[in-house]
Formats: structure tokens, sequence, C-alpha cells
């Protein structure tokens, strides 16, 4: 055998992309580049990594062990690199963060002082729904999660941030109530949901659920962004969280509609698994996180608490 890195490096993220073309994006390599390296590869092996049905590529089941054992080799080669960072006293290595969708409104400011303090570090960061989110903390893809719904059946360490408030939404032109609607008055409305899978949509559907509130006539929308949007446009009324619409609000072109048990209340909490191996990088953002956290939502979110 007398395979490289950079061929084991190209391999593996063919499978995880399961595309020679997204995996030469990826990379910054050409496409034949990326297929030469792969071809280089399975030449060493007499059992196939790859498969093409129907003009789309697939892994074996060998191909798919190669692929894992090639990734702990990686991580082991980026481990020593690491640690002889680490002794030159530059910290340096991949932070992986995942971050449900109206995250994305908080963590950039618990970011951009700790990747200015520390360049070396490689910032990795998803935002996806709850879902996806969980799954990727689950599977060890990731070293934190920002989430405001916390999974029951994962052992997990966390860092709780503030609170998440979450009010009833609507445009400018809707007619606010004299009074406080009750939840029994929801259905009245034509309520806009997000996607199965949402923190948001969680949130709401507890709420609505406790209050024995039955939405039969709902629109469903994929991101927060989009919900925006169409509240604006007036489509609808929906239950979103207060952090992502600071300005919509400052503008006037959504209004808190006042309802009897509002706001729901969760919470922000970055977390990770209990029986992870933090990295050095990572290591060094629960630290910063720890000591840092309540005078940056102090700064950047005090706002929320005089609403």
């Amino acid at each position: 055998m007398n395979y490289t890195l950079h061929q084991l490096q190209v391999f593996l993220k063919i499978a995880e992309t399961k595309s020679v073309t997204k995996a030469a994006n990826e990379l910054f390599l050409t496409q034949p580049a990326v297929s030469i390296q792969l071809k280089n590869l399975q030449d060493q092996f007499d059992i196939p990594l790859t498969e093409v049905v129907g003009r789309k590529l697939y892994i074996t089941d060998f191909g798919a062990e190669i692929a894992q054992a090639a990734e702990n080799i990686l991580n082991e080669v980026h481990a020593i690199n690491y640690k002889t960072q680490a002794y030159k006293g530059t910290l340096t290595g991949k932070l992986k963060i995942s971050v449900v969708s109206t995250g994305k409104y908080v963590i950039p400011y618990l970011l951009t002082d700790f990747i200015k303090m520390n360049p070396g570090v490689e910032l990795q960061l998803d935002v996806a729904n709850k879902n996806r989110v969980i799954d990727s903390l689950e599977k060890n893809e990731v070293d934190f999660c920002l989430v405001s719904v916390m999974p029951e059946h994962l052992k997990l360490e966390r860092i709780p941030l503030m609170d998440n408030q979450l009010y009833l939404v609507a445009n400018q032109d809707f007619k606010m109530p004299k009074t406080p609607l009750t939840p029994k008055e929801l259905p009245q409305l034509p309520l806009i949901y997000r996607e199965p899978g949402s923190g948001t949509r969680s949130v709401m559907e507890l709420f609505l659920n406790k209050q024995r509130v039955n939405i039969r006539k709902k629109m469903e929308l994929a991101t927060n962004e989009a919900v925006k949007q169409a509240i604006i446009a007036g489509l609808g009324c929906s239950i979103m969280p207060l952090i992502g619409i600071k300005n919509e609000l400052q503008n006037g072109d959504l209004q808190i509609i006042p309802v009897q048990g509002m706001p729901i209340q969760s919470q922000w909490n970055l977390i990770w698994l209990s029986s992870k191996r933090l990295s050095p990088a990572a290591e060094a953002y629960r630290a910063y996180v720890v000591e840092h956290h309540q005078d940056i939502i102090n700064r950047h979110f005090g706002w929320c608490r005089e609403w």
C-alpha cells in the first residue's frame, strides 16, 4: 500500500458529497484532478471503493469503511499539527458549530472576538433546522450546537446563554385588539408555521397543545426569513422569536399582538456531548463562552428585556 494523505482527503470528501464534482468544488480542485486521485487510490485495492449506477456515484460498503479509516487518520494528523502549534503558543485547529436557524442572530456575537484573538482557528459553521442540528451532534460531526429546545435523548453539557421569547406577530395593517387575545381565538387567524423539525415550530406547537388549541388551516414555510416576509406581505400571523424581528418592529413593518400566556419562554443553550473529548480549539472556545457570554448578551441583547 502506498496511498497518500491527499488521496485519503480527496476520497473522504467524495464519500461525504457522493459526487466527484462536488468534492472538487469543496476542495478547490479540478474535476479531473479529483478523478485521478480517486483512481490512484482505487488501484491499491482489489475491492471497489465506489460504483456508478445510472450516472449516480455510490460508496460501497468497503469504501465506507475506508472513508471512516481515512477520517480517523486525517484527524490524527490534524491533532499532531495542533499540538505542534500549541507548543509554539499558537491556538490552531477546526471549530465546528451547528446552529438552529434563529440562532444565526446570536452566534456571530459569541464568535467574533474569539476568532479575532485566535486567527489560527478555522471556523466551520452550519445553520439548519433543529432536527439536522441535533443529528449532527449525535453523529459527533460538530463540537457544539446552539439550540433553544434541548434534546432529551442525549447526555449533554451546556452553557445557558439567554432567554428566547416568542410572540404572536402580525403586519402593520392588523387591527390591534382592545384586550389581549385568548389562545382559543388563535384558530380564527391565518397562522403561518415553520416546517416540521424546526425549534420554533416545536415551541409553538407545545404552547398550542397545552392550551388545547387545534389549528386546522395553516401555511408552512421553511425559514424564519420566509415567515417574516409572508407576515409583512399580509399572508397571516405567526409566533416568532423576538430576537429575529428587532428591525421590523422598530421600523413598523411588524407589530406584536398581545395574547394571554405570551411571550412563550425558552432558553438559548450552547451544548455538547458529555462524552466529547474537546480539541484544544473547542476547549478554548468553551472557556471563552463561559467567561464572556454574560457580557456579550448584556451588550448586544439587553434590548430584549426592555421590549
